[in-house]
């Protein structure tokens, strides 16, 4: 708990009804002021209700949830609630993720965007997927305001903002500032190419002046950093001494699902989770430019509870239009439930990288740890469809695939490095979120081992690795990655396209096996951690739920 704050007590939206704002009894001024945040982030252009995935009594629980005509619903019910008080937040990875997203570029997602009316905007790492230019093309027609203080034009020199680095808003009765900061390892993580002509710089570069700006300059009672950084680096950021003089840190990228704040050292830190499932709620009673009062809550965006708004569904279907004909078309089926949430192995990238392996037969197939894509569940018949849609949902960018042969050692030393992206001790280092995916392997090690020793045993198959066996190796192409890599591996021999795109490949694989029915059968193991590990962070309170 942080000094000085205390919790609401009772229900805080019929409090914030019944009090005023801006001036107290007798006709003087009040220094009283309320304001509700609400955050989304990670919406990866899904429009419409889907399954979503909970984590209950050590068991996945699937419910229908989210959906932007449900969100908007959903937002302007608790804007009547306290009109002029309420702010609507954007934390990144929004403009990629699903069939109409990436067959428009983003573009037939903006309208839908506008329509929720948010306030503050900012780009996450797939947001860039499309070029710089797309990028900024979509958020220059954007109505709410972008913030970004870490995303510069690479040339010329000396370096220029993409974005305005902050916003400053009135609202309640006070002055609120918000900071942007995207993730500065995007050009590692994704293709390179998608970050073509522009450099990332690290926040706590910056932070610690902008905080002072809208502190003394900007006169802000309140200020608040939105960040897609994952949940990892967001917390460290909040034990930074650049983070003094925040409140709180709006979170996004890993996809978490924050319960109640985590505290680091100077600020709290939220996350909404992903694709328009949940919203994040938090009500403030500031006096005297301190908060007094805070409740945060995450709140299922529940098409049963919100009636989902007519005039939004009509864009949605009209956004579709365009493409539904081929999104529409059922490619295979499945008889278990595919999802990606868990952080070693995933029935989805299990099935990915089988027809992978099907398709080319190499000793090894891999393929990038994700979190994209909501579940899709089997129904009463006992399968679901798999459409193009679900398709581009689970592979939104259509990558030719390209093979070559790596030694035993550079096999074993990339997968060090890749559990080091992971569970490294140090935040900072952490990017994405889960280990990359596989097939022809099982790796066994230890989570918390540390750097360069975690790994245990490696079986390629189902042999133990032999260091200076030269292995047949295939995985998705990276634009802009030299040609001697493959899904960050270095020094690739006789790397090659085989000019085939994994769209293809997972199209006639399903055409021909279906009903599909992948599950998590062990190619990762952790000795000191479950298979139905969800989250990275460790040593705190969080669970994903």
């Amino acid at each position: 708990m942080i000094t000085g704050r205390r919790r609401f007590l009772g229900t805080v939206g019929a409090a914030l009804s019944g009090l005023g704002v801006g001036r107290g009894g007798g006709g003087r001024p009040s220094s009283v002021h309320h304001l509700t945040i609400l955050h989304t982030a990670d919406l990866h252009g899904q429009l419409s209700a889907h399954d979503e995935m909970f984590w209950e009594n050590d068991a996945p629980v699937f419910r229908r949830r989210g959906g932007i005509a449900t969100l908007h619903a959903m937002i302007n019910t608790i804007r009547r609630e306290a009109p002029g008080r309420v702010l609507l937040v954007e934390g990144g990875d929004c403009l990629h993720g699903s069939g109409v997203t990436s067959l428009s570029e983003g573009h037939a997602i903006v309208p839908l965007i506008n329509e929720l009316g948010y306030d503050v905007l900012l780009p996450g790492n797939w947001e860039v997927v499309f070029g710089k230019a797309a990028l900024l093309r979509s958020f220059a027609a954007y109505r709410g305001a972008a913030v970004c203080a870490n995303m510069f034009h690479a040339d010329p020199r000396p370096a220029r903002l993409l974005f305005p680095p902050w916003r400053v808003i009135d609202a309640g009765g006070i002055r609120v500032g918000f900071i942007g900061y995207n993730d500065p390892l995007t050009p590692i993580r994704q293709s390179p190419a998608y970050s073509r002509g522009i450099r990332f710089g690290r926040p706590e570069e910056s932070l610690a002046r902008y905080v002072r700006i809208l502190r003394q300059e900007e006169r802000c009672a309140l200020v608040f950093v939105v960040a897609h950084l994952g949940l990892a680096q967001q917390l460290h950021l909040a034990n930074q001494p650049a983070a003094e003089g925040v409140d709180y840190i709006l979170g996004g990228d890993t996809h978490e699902r924050l319960r109640e704040p985590l505290v680091g050292r100077h600020a709290r830190v939220t996350e909404p989770g992903a694709f328009g499932s949940f919203l994040g709620r938090l009500d403030l009673v500031v006096e005297g430019g301190r908060i007094k009062e805070e409740r945060y809550r995450l709140l299922d965006v529940d098409p049963e509870r919100y009636a989902p708004d007519p005039r939004i569904v009509a864009m949605v279907t009209a956004a579709r239009a365009p493409y539904a004909p081929d999104l529409d078309r059922v490619i295979g089926r499945t008889t278990t439930p595919l999802c990606r949430y868990f952080v070693l192995e995933t029935p989805l990238d299990n099935l990915i990288t089988d027809a992978l392996m099907w398709r080319f037969g190499t000793d090894l197939v891999v393929s990038n740890g994700f979190r994209f894509c909501p579940p899709l569940v089997p129904g009463p018949d006992g399968a679901a469809d798999i459409s193009r849609d679900y398709l581009w949902s689970m592979l939104p960018v259509d990558s030719e695939v390209r093979r070559g042969r790596v030694t035993g050692a550079q096999i074993r030393a990339w997968l060090e490095r890749e559990l080091e992206n992971v569970f490294s001790e140090d935040a900072a280092k952490r990017f994405g979120g889960w280990f990359v995916r596989y097939q022809g392997m099982k790796v066994t090690f230890r989570i918390r081992a540390g750097v360069g020793n975690r790994i245990q045993e490696i079986l390629i198959g189902g042999q133990p690795l032999d260091p200076a066996r030269r292995y047949s190796m295939l995985a998705c192409e990276r634009e802009g990655d030299p040609g001697d890599v493959l899904c960050r591996m270095i020094g690739v021999q006789d790397p090659r396209r085989v000019d085939v795109r994994l769209h293809d490949v997972m199209i006639e694989y399903l055409g021909r096996f279906s009903p599909v029915a992948p599950v998590v059968e062990g190619r990762a193991v952790a000795l000191d951690g479950p298979p139905s590990l969800l989250s990275q962070l460790t040593g705190t309170t969080y669970r994903f739920q």
